[in-house]
C-alpha cells in the first residue's frame, strides 16, 4: 500500500471496527473499488495487521481490565469469580474462533489459489451486502432479546456459542462487534456488558492472528506501519464515544440502509 491507501484504510479500520458495521468488508470495498484489484489472502493479512491498531486502542482503554485478567491468569484461585468467568470466556472463545477463522482463511486461499475463479469487484460488492444484510437483520432481531444476564452469568454454553460467532468473522461482511453483541444479546446479556465482552474478545484473537499469520513476514509489517498508527488513534477515539452511548446504540437498520447502498452501488460498478 502506498502511503495515502495506509491512511485511509487506517480511519476505515479505526471508525468501523467498533460499530455493527464489519471493518473487513469497508476495507475491502475501497480496496477493490478504488485502489484495484485484491489478491484475497494477502488483502485478509493486510486487514488483519491493520486491526493491530485498534487491538493497541482497546488495549488502552481497558487497560484495567487487561491488568486484572494478566493478574487474575497467575493467581487463577484467589482471583474474584467476576475475573474467573471473563478470564475463562476470553481463553475458550479464542481458542474456538481461531478454529473457524482459521478454516475461512483457507477456504479463501482454496479459492484465490483456482485460477479458474474469477473474482470482480461486482461479485464482492453483491456478496458484501448480502451479508451485511443478515448481519442487520440479526441486529434488529438482537436488540428486542437484551435481558439481565451479567458476567457473573456467563457459561459454557456463552464461551461456545461466542466463540463460533467470532470465528464467522473472518467473512467480509460479516461484522465481529456486531455478530458477537448480537449473540450476547440472544443469549440474554444486558446490553452494555454485551458491548464491553464484544471489545475484549477482539483482542486476544486479533493478537493470536498476527502471530500466527504477519509476525514472520516484517516487510508486511513495516510496510503498513502508517496504517497500523492511523487506525490505533482513530479506533482510541471512536471506541470512547460507543462505549459512552453503548446503552443507546442500535445501528440494525443503518446496517441493512448501507447494505442496499452498497447491493445498489454494485449495479454501477
Amino acid at each position: 500500500m502506498d502511503l495515502f491507501q495506509q491512511i485511509v484504510m487506517g480511519i476505515i479500520q479505526g471508525i468501523t471496527e467498533w460499530i455493527p458495521i464489519s471493518s473487513k468488508s469497508m476495507l475491502l470495498l475501497v480496496s477493490t473499488n478504488f485502489f484495484g484489484g485484491v489478491d484475497v489472502e494477502l488483502f485478509l493479512r493486510q486487514a488483519l495487521l491493520l486491526h493491530l491498531g485498534t487491538f493497541f486502542a482497546a488495549l488502552i482503554y481497558f487497560r484495567k481490565d487487561v491488568a486484572q485478567l494478566i493478574k487474575a491468569a497467575f493467581n487463577y484461585k484467589r482471583s474474584d469469580r467476576e475475573t474467573r468467568n471473563v478470564l475463562n470466556f476470553l481463553a475458550i472463545s479464542t481458542i474456538i474462533s481461531g478454529f473457524v477463522g482459521l478454516a475461512f482463511l483457507q477456504f479463501f486461499k482454496f479459492l484465490s489459489d483456482q485460477t479458474q475463479l474469477i473474482v470482480t469487484s461486482k461479485i464482492i460488492t453483491f456478496s458484501i451486502g448480502a451479508l451485511l444484510l443478515i448481519t442487520g437483520f440479526i441486529q434488529i432481531r438482537a436488540s428486542k432479546s437484551g435481558g439481565n444476564r451479567t458476567i457473573l452469568h456467563l457459561n459454557q454454553t456463552d464461551n461456545i456459542l461466542l466463540g463460533v460467532a467470532q470465528g464467522f468473522a473472518a467473512l467480509p461482511g460479516i461484522s465481529r462487534s456486531g455478530i458477537t453483541i448480537s449473540t450476547l444479546l440472544f443469549r440474554n446479556i444486558d446490553d452494555k456488558t454485551a458491548v464491553r465482552l464484544s471489545f475484549l474478545m477482539s483482542m486476544p484473537i486479533v493478537l493470536a492472528g498476527n502471530i500466527l499469520l504477519n509476525f514472520k513476514d516484517f516487510n508486511l509489517i513495516s510496510g503498513l506501519f502508517v496504517g497500523i498508527l492511523v487506525a490505533f488513534v482513530f479506533g482510541l477515539i471512536t471506541i470512547n464515544i460507543i462505549m459512552k452511548i453503548a446503552e443507546r446504540i442500535r445501528f440494525g437498520w443503518f446496517v441493512i440502509l448501507m447494505a442496499i447502498l452498497i447491493i445498489l452501488a454494485g449495479f454501477l460498478i
